[in-house]
């Protein structure tokens, strides 16, 4: 059998095991089978990512005199499985984000573990609930492109309604180019992690799925 069936194979057992309550989706999208270990900082970065559907987009609002503006905001950084890292949006002008955006790109994207459900009763401020702030710029993705289906797939996949949201509202997908990354998951103050360590970094998915070929 040749690997990259062999890959396909294995990782149709990893979805199977979802079916069976080895792990569950929930809202979309996959929970792993752990949390990464606290001192791998790039994994955990990806993993805190790629497992949210949610954050606090924060903007530089025009309309408030250059005050910083946090916004809830659906995004994904792929389908499940398949998350590169860089988290994409589908918003609308109508709405303050998208419009600061197109005024100053300046902007950050914080999401916490606690969503995911791997904190128990741990407070979301205690620095064992991990926790990650992208910074960098909010940009429109390039039309008509592959990265603009890339984004299309990668959040339609996690939030099926998007598709059906009004086409008259002049949504566009968004991306975030990430400059700085600040990572809280455990006592000792931020994980230092540079944005290549953390673009170049295994998923858990795919260690997933190594692990059944070694």
């Amino acid at each position: 059998m040749k690997i990259k069936g062999l890959v396909h194979f294995v990782y149709a057992i990893y979805l199977v095991s979802v079916l069976l309550g080895i792990q569950g989706p929930v809202h979309g999208r996959l929970l792993s089978l752990k949390k990464p270990d606290p001192e791998n900082a790039a994994a955990t970065a990806r993993w805190l990512v790629s497992q949210n559907s949610w954050g606090v987009l924060n903007t530089i609002s025009s309309e408030l005199g250059g005050a910083p503006f946090g916004n809830v905001v659906s995004f994904s950084d792929g389908e499940p499985g398949k998350g590169r890292g860089i988290p994409y949006f589908y918003l609308t002008t109508l709405d303050p984000t998208a419009r600061n955006a197109l005024k100053d790109q300046r902007a950050s994207l914080t999401v916490s573990e606690h969503p995911i459900g791997t904190c128990g009763k741990t407070d979301p401020e205690n620095p064992t609930c991990a926790k990650i702030t992208l910074t960098g710029k909010l940009k429109i993705a390039d039309k008509d492109s592959k990265e603009t289906e890339f984004a299309k797939n990668a959040l339609f996949s996690k939030h099926p309604e998007m598709k059906d949201w009004p086409k008259n509202h002049n949504f566009e997908f968004f991306k975030l180019d990430i400059e700085n990354i600040f990572l809280i998951d455990w006592f000792g103050g931020p994980k230092p992690l540079t944005v290549d360590q953390y673009l170049h970094t295994q998923t858990t998915e795919y260690a997933f799925i190594l692990g059944f070929l070694i």
